[in-house]
C-alpha cells in the first residue's frame, strides 16, 4: 500500500536537500530522492532513483511509477563563482518546467520550488514578497524569476497548489567549502590566513537546518506563491567573520580588506519574514551565534576525521 504522502525530492544529497529528509520523515512523508548523485550511505527509509533530471523520458517513467503527491524541487547548478552567470541556468529552467508538467500531469497535489533573493531589486531597503519589485541583476536570478512567473501563470490556470521559497544566505554543515563561511572556518582551523573583503556588506544569514524546516513547513501548508526563507536579521559580514575567529581562537589569521569589494555588490540585503513568521508561525531554532558554533564544530570534526584518515 502506498503512503498517503509521497514526496519527490530533487537535490536530496545537496547542501539543503539532505537537511530536509529528517523533517519530511517526521511529518509522515515517504521520500523518493531523484538525481544523478545518490547517497553512498542513504538515510533509513529513503527511496533513491538515480536518473538525470534532463532525461525527460526516464523522469516521467519514475514519476508515473511513484505517483508522488508532493514535489520539493531543490536541484540546480550552484557551482561557487560560476552559477551567477552560467548558461546552465537556461537548462535548469527547461528541466524544471518539464518536471512541473510531469508532476501535475500524473496526479501531483502540492509543489514547492526553490527560488532566490537574487530575483529582487537589490536597491530596496527591505526585500519583501509583496512590495519589492523583481529586477534580477544576474542570469541566475533572471532564470529563477522567469521560472517562477511561468509556473505561477500555468498553475493559476490549472488550479495547481504551488509555493515558491526565496532562499537567502544559508550556511551550515555540508556547505561547499569555497563559500564564505566554510572558507573562513577551514582556513582558521587549518592555521591559514583567511583573505577577506572589508566585510562591510550586511546579509540575512540563516542556518540550513532552519531553512530545511521552513521548507517542509511551507510544503505542509496551504501557502500559495512566493515566501522568503530567511532569519529576518541582517548582520555585517565582518561580524560573522569575527565570530568564527572567536570560535576558532584565530583572530590573528583574519585579513579584512585583503580582497577587493566588487563594484556592484549591494551594501545590504535584508529580508522581510512577516509571511513566514506570522502566517506560518515559523520560528528559527538557531540564532547566528549558535548556528556558527554548530557550523564550526561540524567543520572541526570533518577536518579532524580527514587528518586521521591520512595518517
Amino acid at each position: 500500500m502506498k503512503a498517503a504522502k509521497r514526496v519527490l525530492l530533487t537535490g536530496a544529497s545537496g547542501f539543503i536537500g539532505r537537511h530536509t529528509i529528517g523533517e519530511l520523515q517526521a511529518r509522515g512523508y515517504e521520500i523518493h530522492a531523484v538525481g544523478r548523485h545518490p547517497f553512498k550511505q542513504p538515510p533509513v527509509d529513503l527511496f533513491q532513483h538515480t536518473i538525470d533530471l534532463a532525461d525527460d523520458y526516464r523522469m516521467r517513467r519514475v514519476i508515473r511509477a511513484i505517483a508522488p503527491t508532493h514535489l520539493m524541487h531543490l536541484a540546480w547548478d550552484v557551482t561557487p563563482g560560476a552559477f551567477w552567470s552560467s548558461s546552465t541556468n537556461l537548462e535548469w529552467v527547461a528541466i524544471s518546467l518539464r518536471l512541473y508538467r510531469a508532476f501535475f500531469e500524473h496526479g501531483g497535489q502540492r509543489a514547492i520550488f526553490a527560488g532566490t533573493f537574487a530575483e529582487y531589486d537589490w536597491s530596496r531597503e527591505v526585500l519583501d514578497e509583496v512590495a519589492t519589485p523583481l529586477r534580477p541583476a544576474t542570469l541566475y536570478g533572471t532564470a529563477k524569476c522567469a521560472l517562477h512567473q511561468l509556473i505561477t501563470r500555468a498553475g493559476e490556470r490549472a488550479g495547481n497548489s504551488i509555493a515558491w521559497a526565496r532562499l537567502f544566505m544559508l550556511y551550515g554543515p555540508h556547505e561547499h567549502r569555497a563559500r564564505l563561511i566554510p572558507y573562513v572556518t577551514c582556513a582558521l582551523l587549518e592555521g591559514r590566513s583567511a583573505l577577506c573583503g572589508d566585510g562591510g556588506a550586511e546579509r540575512d544569514f540563516m542556518h540550513v537546518a532552519d531553512a530545511a524546516r521552513a521548507l517542509v513547513t511551507i510544503l505542509d501548508s496551504n501557502h500559495q506563491g512566493a515566501i522568503n526563507v530567511a532569519s529576518g536579521n541582517c548582520t555585517p559580514v565582518r561580524t560573522v567573520i569575527a565570530t568564527i575567529a572567536e570560535l576558532t581562537g584565530r583572530h590573528d589569521l583574519v585579513c579584512l580588506g585583503a580582497r577587493p569589494t566588487p563594484p556592484d555588490e549591494p551594501p545590504r540585503l535584508a529580508a522581510s519574514t512577516a509571511l513566514l513568521s506570522n502566517q506560518l508561525a515559523f520560528v528559527p531554532e538557531f540564532n547566528l551565534a549558535r548556528g556558527l558554533a554548530d557550523t564550526v564544530s561540524w567543520w572541526r570534526s570533518q577536518l579532524s576525521g580527514s587528518a586521521a584518515s591520512h595518517r
